[in-house]
């Protein structure tokens, strides 16, 4: 289907580099190229929160980092889709969207294999204290070799928090390493969890009895703080944290204190409550972490599928069609984007 109208996007401007092009390299935009009837450009400032005028003219926004707020939409009759580049949509007033008639989408398909693959990365870099070995090569320190013996991981238990697309992918990948798997996920079910080679448990006996715990799940308010003082407490001291979720799901000041104290034995953090964290949070001045900003599972793999999924959401719209992966669906219900969708099914035309 094509438009036999315009169909205007905007990408937000923080997606391109100094130079002018695109961060992330190819992300698929050729296919808004391809389909007569959508025109898309770059917004001309990159301001966070995104002011109410830039997005006055446009049907879809194509997100990255910057915020849209209740001020960014207030008196927006036009823009009925936020395709957020990536999985997370903690910099979007999801509540003003949905009020507003504006859908918001995600791409769980495009990050779910690379950021999976980070959660294992983790996982073995620790168990095999990857980075205490290198800085035994670079210090002159062979001789110590034998103070750092990893830690093997058949029959070791692996616990998530969280069993939705990542948490599934990450049961996946460690299939093959004879491990046993625990899930801690309140909208999940035990047919879901043992179709993915996991046992749902709840999270005490999920922390008290895993060697590794990943964080993979979405930060909510319920979520905010899981990993607090109390948590790390009853976790083994032989036991390591790994977060590639959000950073305020950890309350990051208890985390330093146990990781100070002994409490875990280390933790994997490619995110941090405040970002980016200041160089000199007394976190970064412990030897039993592993951290990275916010970007393990980035890969051009990673961003090719993520554009791809964002895009192919504005395409869907564009031809009147709910898009995959709404996380407002209260927003389909709107009278003003119902009619929106009517008008952009009208417009469209078989190709």
């Amino acid at each position: 289907m094509t438009m036999n109208s315009s169909f205007r996007v905007a990408l937000t401007r923080d997606f391109l580099k100094s130079d002018g092009t695109i961060s992330f390299g190819d992300i698929g935009l050729d296919r808004l190229d391809k389909t007569p009837g959508i025109t898309w450009e770059f917004l001309e400032e990159d301001n966070s929160p995104i002011h109410a005028e830039q997005l006055y003219d446009y049907d879809a926004l194509l997100l990255l980092g910057s915020k849209i707020n209740a001020q960014s939409i207030f008196d927006n009759d036009k823009l009925a889709l936020i395709a957020r580049f990536g999985v997370g949509y903690d910099n979007v007033d999801l509540k003003a969207c949905t009020e507003k008639g504006i859908l918001v989408s995600v791409t769980p398909n495009g990050v779910r294999r690379p950021v999976a693959i980070a959660g294992l990365t983790y996982i073995l870099a620790l168990s095999q204290k990857m980075f205490q070995r290198d800085s035994l090569v670079r210090t002159g320190r062979w001789h110590e070799r034998m103070d750092n013996v990893g830690l093997g991981l058949h029959n070791r238990t692996i616990g998530l928090i969280g069993l939705g697309n990542i948490g599934r992918e990450l049961c996946g990948l460690l299939q093959n390493f004879g491990v046993r798997i625990l899930a801690s996920d309140p909208n999940s079910s035990a047919y879901l969890a043992g179709q993915s080679g996991t046992e749902l448990v709840d999270l005490n006996y999920l922390l008290t009895n895993s060697d590794f715990v990943v964080l993979c799940c979405e930060l909510n308010s319920q979520t905010h703080h899981l990993i607090d003082e109390k948590s790390l407490q009853i976790m083994k001291d032989s036991s390591y944290l790994i977060n590639i979720a959000r950073g305020s799901i950890i309350d990051q000041k208890a985390l330093t204190r146990a990781l100070q104290e002994g409490v875990i034995a280390g933790a994997g953090l490619d995110v941090f409550e405040k970002e980016p964290i200041n160089p000199e949070d007394p976190l970064l001045n412990l030897d039993n972490i592993i951290v990275s900003p916010h970007g393990l599972g980035w890969t051009d793999e990673c961003f090719t599928s993520i554009g791809r999924n964002a895009v192919a959401a504005i395409c869907r719209l564009a031809t009147g069609r709910l898009p995959e992966f709404i996380v407002n669906h209260e927003a389909a219900r709107n009278v003003s984007l119902r009619e929106k969708l009517r008008t952009f099914a009208s417009n469209a035309i078989p190709v």
